[in-house]
């Protein structure tokens, strides 16, 4: 098996990368930071085949010229981990930034949708298996569905990947391709200290008096999702800390 995963340099990614390599699974990894993706294939290329790709997902010229450029034996693309994304700043609809805002979109939605398009034609190969042609999971988020103040472009992408995930089933089903959607809580990554501008007094307090969830929670789950039997796609998954009940209903001690 072969996964492409995006924002594999921290987090989440990282996390997926490390557990897909325990599992056997051969990595396209992928991110802007090349030194620590290079620190990455060293740790794991001792279990698995690793190739890097150092490209920005929201610049299509990039994503293709980086897909383009994989070699022969990394043709046949098994799983597409969408997982590259972030929050930048967290203001009120009248005082948002709208560098702010193109970052948001241009990474969440336009990423996800030109990674997408440049791997699709992958999956679609005619000479894969009829019975199963590959998945894409994409990364989404509560905030996608439940909204919070000040999170208004952020919910907006999340819930513009929740239904891209949903149509892209419907466009992919009788493809063979499965498509699932792996809908996060608060989990403690580099995200807050994204969103709050490298501030990292403010970055600590979205995690503190609690026990969120850790990047390897998510890769779990994602593993499980992918590793389910030809006939079963798990779909669409909501994944919280116990602590968490809403997007702002939080049990803080």
């Amino acid at each position: 098996m072969l996964a492409f995963i995006t924002g594999a340099t921290s987090g989440i990614g990282l996390a997926t990368a490390r557990i897909f390599a325990e599992n056997n699974i051969d990595l396209i990894l992928c991110g802007r930071r090349k030194e620590r993706l290079q620190e990455l294939e060293k740790e794991l290329s001792q279990k698995v085949k690793v190739t890097l790709l150092s490209f920005d997902v929201s610049n299509r010229d990039e994503v293709k010229k980086a897909v383009d450029s994989l070699s022969s034996d990394c043709q046949n693309i098994d799983v597409l981990i969408n997982n590259a994304g972030n929050a930048h700043g967290h203001a009120s609809i009248q005082d948002g930034n709208l560098d702010d805002w193109d970052a948001m979109i241009n990474l969440n939605v336009k990423g996800l949708l030109y990674v997408t398009k440049a791997i699709l034609p992958k999956l679609l190969n005619k000479t894969r298996s009829e019975i199963n042609k590959g998945q894409i999971i994409n990364i989404g988020s509560i905030a996608g569905i439940d909204s919070y103040p000040n999170g208004n472009i952020y919910c907006a992408t999340k819930s513009a990947v929740a239904m891209l995930s949903e149509t892209m089933r419907i466009d992919l089903f009788k493809e063979n391709v499965k498509v699932s959607e792996v809908k996060p809580g608060l989990v403690e990554t580099e995200f807050a200290k994204v969103r709050f501008k490298n501030d990292d007094k403010k970055a600590k307090e979205v995690y503190q008096n609690y026990t969120p969830l850790t990047p390897k929670d998510i890769a779990e789950l994602i593993y499980f999702v992918i590793s389910r039997p030809a006939h079963v796609n798990v779909a669409d998954v909501l994944i919280l800390p116990a602590d968490q009940a809403k997007t702002t209903l939080v049990n803080k001690r």
